[in-house]
């Protein structure tokens, strides 16, 4: 792990109410397209005022009140792919400097201005980000890198705007990143002591949770030739 930084700074504030995008042969309403706002919002705890989701399946909730990506990770995409990504870009309410998935973890609490927010799970980017960019492949590769981005549940409501600070007021003692979420999840499936590691951190995610849990009893059953 990193050294971890404690203080960043929300460079851009991206909201976007859901619009219709083509895909294929018809019409499916997202909420992918985030663009960077002046003003301040309030941050509820189901979301930012002014901003929407066209799934409120698999998107949204308490859980998912605000999608983060990471400002390096611009810079990581252009030197690794030549792709080139502003704010907003990955469907992100947040864009925060300084940070990555290697400096946050699963229930960290941060204090920004009048909000306090905890990070709740990686961010799972799905088919819409690559109908966004017209990258198909988009989605697997942000699985694959690890630059997925996190999300946020807000304990404490409050306005926000860009230019305010960021600042991890607790450590989850736990110390499980967002790139060892992510790993578990994605890369190392069948890593048993991993999973289990990760359960014990009551603040993931509930469908993570689930998820992770349903993966475990499997295992555990493989494991045992039942």
């Amino acid at each position: 792990m990193s050294q971890q930084t404690d203080n960043a700074t929300l460079v851009s504030l991206n909201v976007g109410e859901p619009a219709a995008i083509a895909h294929g042969s018809k019409q499916i309403q997202s909420g992918i397209y985030k663009v960077p706002s002046p003003n301040a919002h309030h941050l509820s705890s189901t979301g930012l005022n002014g901003d929407g989701q066209g799934d409120l399946i698999n998107h949204g909730g308490p859980d998912k009140a605000v999608c983060v990506y990471f400002e390096r990770r611009f810079a990581s995409w252009k030197e690794e792919a030549d792709l080139s990504f502003t704010s907003g870009a990955f469907g992100e309410n947040f864009t925060l400097s300084d940070w990555t998935e290697d400096d946050l973890c699963i229930g960290d609490v941060i204090h920004a201005g009048e909000t306090i927010l905890q990070v709740s799970q990686p961010r799972q980017p799905c088919y819409k980000l690559g109908l966004r960019h017209s990258l198909p492949e988009l989605p697997a590769r942000v699985l694959k890198n690890g630059y997925t981005g996190c999300y946020f549940r807000v304990l404490k409501e409050g306005q926000i705007a860009t230019g305010t600070t960021f600042t991890v007021a607790s450590r989850h003692q736990a110390r499980k990143t967002i790139a060892e979420a992510n790993r578990v999840m994605y890369r190392n499936k069948d890593d048993i002591q991993g999973i289990r590691e990760l359960l014990v951190v009551k603040e993931l995610a509930a469908s993570w949770q689930e998820q992770l849990g349903a993966r475990l009893e499997k295992l555990l059953k493989e494991k045992q030739g039942g």
